[in-house]
């Protein structure tokens, strides 16, 4: 399957019973380049991307934007998207069982775009790659072969104190890219 094929299948779902994908406005497959040498995964789309159909575009996604320059890479070369592709209603975190379901859609990303490292976002997206790591002691450093961990954006946003953090870890980030 192709990135696009993949985004159809997961925009034309339907009538599976996940709360998620039953309540959302839009799925939210991701977007970026299929040659990425780097995938960002966040957790689940939040009100804004809900409405758009596109990953981090809010507030997070804008500092999102300067962590990657941060690291010197641009939103067009990487390939940003979530561990869960729908909106849970009220941003409550995903369930086990809805990451579940959404697990195939991601893995299938990652097969076809084999990236170089992948970047989760926060403890949630940290736990789907790594379920016994801890965001707090992972975030900007590789952990295992290819997994580089950063805590989410909007973390920095209710947390002041933790912008300075993601910029040298998406400095790190570049480093260790190379």
């Amino acid at each position: 399957m192709t990135l696009e094929q993949i985004a159809e299948e997961i925009r034309s779902h339907t009538g599976c019973g996940s709360e998620p994908c039953e309540t959302c406005t839009s799925f939210v497959p991701g977007e970026g380049s299929p040659d990425a040498d780097v995938v960002i995964v966040g957790e689940a789309p939040g009100a804004r991307e809900d409405a758009t159909g596109r990953p981090f575009v809010g507030p997070a996604g804008r500092l999102l934007d300067g962590l990657l320059a941060e690291a010197g890479l641009e939103r067009r070369h990487v390939f940003i998207t979530n561990v869960v592709k729908a909106r849970p209603p009220g941003n409550r975190d995903p369930r086990a069982a809805e990451v579940a379901h959404h697990r195939p859609w991601l893995e299938a990303q990652l097969a076809v775009i084999r990236p170089r490292l992948v970047v989760p976002l926060g403890r949630h997206a940290l736990r789907h790659f790594a379920p016994d790591a801890r965001i707090g002691e992972a975030h900007g450093t590789l952990v295992g072969e290819g997994l580089f961990p950063l805590y989410h954006p909007a973390a920095a946003l209710h947390n002041p104190r933790l912008r300075e953090t993601l910029l040298r870890d998406a400095r790190a980030l570049g480093a260790a890219l190379g």
